[in-house]
């Protein structure tokens, strides 16, 4: 295989870390029967890595107890477990214009199923919103305030800890998509007063594709999104009441989870700090080279401001497939065009008709790998 400039951190981090890589093969050859199903050897061995996992996962973002941590496939998963579990007809939910359709489309099928009511908080060019505008929207039936840590479209990182001051002040649980700062931004649950955190196992934390998780606060009460085997209370028909089993109905992605946790500790040997201040110095490099190329908008917070790893921007006259497919197939450069599964971020930029291109890095991107991006925009469409 050639060399691949990998530029799509956004989407899945890659390639996973060596360790990440390992954990997995060890997890299939030694301890690959399901956890809580068995006394036998095996079964344990694979119980201890998820006993491990979660533990890691909230010493990573503050929480007190590991059991209120639920494994789920994806942060996609993981918001469709918050938000059908705790949503009921007549709700009101604030969320704001930077939400993927993993938040939107949850919520816009309950409004048309269940009667729920939601407002999107708008935000300016830069993806930042107006703080007194959310307090605002509160109703005495606003049960929910969902909002995207960063945008995976703008980059964008909102006041997580201020928004869950004013959630808490209106009595409202307080749910954060962590799908593009968990890894890469600090996090804690307590001081931000976050409810419920969603996130993923293959983006920052350096995981396998289908893991991630649900941090539920042991004040706020679900409704399980699926009922079945838990290799707990199983003369029961009901599904335990305990945690995390009432959550984990089914067979857990071992091997994937044993990823996960060399991730973790991956990410936290580095420290979030670090792994952001890497990240960001890459993006202000590669906007600083792409400014200098003719007919480009940069979307997102100006340079030297604060954003995650990621950049987005179009081109004057050209298509955003186009610039993709190009750099791919001519450069070795893999970066995403399109929608980005966020159309209101894209409404909100004014971007909805064109799309974009989005270069996003990560741990193991280096200046080199931007350098590259930056010289093949350049002889592409030239200075300006």
């Amino acid at each position: 295989m050639e060399k691949v400039v990998y530029l799509d951190h956004a989407a899945t981090s890659w390639p996973k870390p060596p360790e990440v890589v390992q954990a997995m093969v060890d997890a299939m050859e030694h301890a690959g029967a399901n956890a809580g199903r068995g006394n036998h050897s095996l079964a344990m061995g694979s119980g201890r890595v998820l006993v491990r996992t979660r533990s890691a996962l909230a010493e990573l973002f503050g929480v007190k107890n590991a059991q209120d941590i639920a494994f789920t496939h994806n942060t996609t998963m993981s918001l469709n477990m918050a938000i059908h579990g705790l949503l009921h007809p007549g709700d009101h939910v604030i969320s704001t214009m930077t939400e993927h359709n993993s938040v939107r489309r949850p919520l816009e099928y309950l409004r048309k199923t269940k009667g729920i009511n939601v407002d999107y908080v708008k935000v300016d060019s830069e993806g930042q919103l107006d703080l007194r505008e959310l307090g605002s929207l509160f109703q005495s039936r606003t049960r929910m305030v969902i909002c995207s840590h960063s945008s995976n479209l703008l980059g964008s990182i909102l006041p997580i800890g201020e928004i869950g001051e004013i959630a808490r002040r209106h009595k409202s649980v307080f749910l954060v998509d962590a799908a593009q700062s968990a890894g890469a931004v600090d996090i804690d649950v307590q001081t931000m007063n976050i409810d419920m955190l969603a996130f993923p196992g293959h983006k920052g934390l350096l995981g396998p594709q289908g893991t991630g998780g649900l941090y539920i606060s042991p004040e706020v009460d679900l409704e399980p999104l699926m009922q079945g085997g838990t290799g707990s209370q199983s003369e029961n028909s009901e599904q335990p009441n305990i945690r995390p089993d009432k959550y984990e109905a089914g067979t857990q992605n071992g091997v994937g989870i044993a990823g996960l946790l060399a991730g973790v500790q991956k990410v936290k040997s580095i420290g979030t700090q670090s792994i952001y201040e890497h990240e960001w110095g890459l993006v202000q490099y590669l906007m600083d080279g792409l400014s200098e190329i003719r007919g480009i908008t940069m979307l997102g917070p100006a340079a030297g401001r604060e954003r995650t790893g990621l950049l987005s921007f179009v081109i004057e006259g050209e298509e955003m497939a186009q610039v993709a497919h190009r750099l791919d197939r001519e450069y070795g450069i893999a970066v995403r065009s399109g929608m980005h599964c966020s159309p209101l971020a894209h409404q909100s930029a004014g971007t909805l008709e064109s799309g974009a291109v989005r270069a996003s890095v990560g741990v193991s991107t280096t200046r080199e790998d931007v350098e590259t991006m930056v010289n093949a925009m350049k002889e592409m469409f030239g200075r300006r």
